[in-house]
């Protein structure tokens, strides 16, 4: 079962992932016409800046999201088109020219069919660059939310319950991109913790909300309190990027 979002909330509190997401909308080769898909748009603050990155070009912004759809369309209007779709099974009616994907692709557990379907909706030539939870991302904060996860007050919540992202190494994501038929193929592991303005908050609704979707709502405040009590003063959130830098063949 996919996680819920609070679009609201992640807009409020998503600076941080919007200025990690910017680096990498920096790395796409762009003469400024072409067509660009945000492949995980959430509420569209990256999708900003990357049309600024193609004035004369055209951007379809993805998610799987409803309610970060609603808020993308809110905030893009018609300067983008906004779809709601499973990146799995995208497809579009004329190749693009490059996808740009932030944040998205560790909610994706098949990174296989993800990276087949990717390609298949790039142009001969295209590139892919995305960065996402890698191998070691939030280890720290997995540890302590563990804990509490283990304590008799929560354990009953979790029961036979598996968290829903796929933190992969550079290493053998290279392999399934080449493998799926990418070129050109590099990717890298990137430390990069970061101290939010109001950490409850951001705790709760980003790395923490597959967590609160288990529990009633009543009890969300206290769960993320006790996680946070476990981590450093002042809180900080130990994230680990995978960066992916490939291109379909020519």
């Amino acid at each position: 079962m996919a996680r819920t979002w609070d679009a609201g909330s992640y807009d409020k509190v998503g600076g941080p992932m919007t200025a990690m997401a910017l680096a990498v909308v920096d790395r796409l080769e762009l003469r400024g016409d072409e067509v660009v898909v945000d492949a995980g748009c959430g509420t569209g603050r990256v999708t900003e800046h990357l049309l600024e990155r193609v004035p004369r070009g055209r951007v379809i912004a993805v998610d799987a999201n409803p309610a970060m759809v609603d808020k993308a369309r809110a905030v893009l209007g018609d300067r983008a088109e906004v779809r709601q779709a499973d990146l799995t099974e995208l497809e579009l009616d004329d190749p693009a020219d490059a996808i740009l994907s932030t944040a998205t692709f560790h909610w994706v557990l098949d990174h296989d069919r993800l990276f087949r379907q990717l390609l298949g909706v790039l142009r001969p030539g295209g590139q892919l660059v995305a960065q996402c939870g890698g191998a070691g991302n939030i280890v720290g904060l997995l540890r302590a939310t563990e804990e509490v996860v283990g304590r008799d007050e929560w354990s009953g919540f979790f029961e036979g319950w598996s968290r829903p992202m796929r933190y992969a190494g550079a290493e053998e994501t290279a392999e399934l991109l080449e493998a799926a038929g990418f070129t050109d193929v590099r990717c890298w592991l990137q430390p990069h913790a970061i101290t939010p303005d109001e950490p409850l908050e951001y705790l709760g609704s980003i790395p923490l909300g597959a967590h609160l979707d288990r529990l009633p709502a009543e009890r969300r405040q206290a769960f993320v309190e006790e996680v946070a009590a476990l981590l450093p003063d002042p809180v900080t959130v130990d994230y680990v990027r995978l960066n992916i830098d490939a291109r379909r063949p020519a």
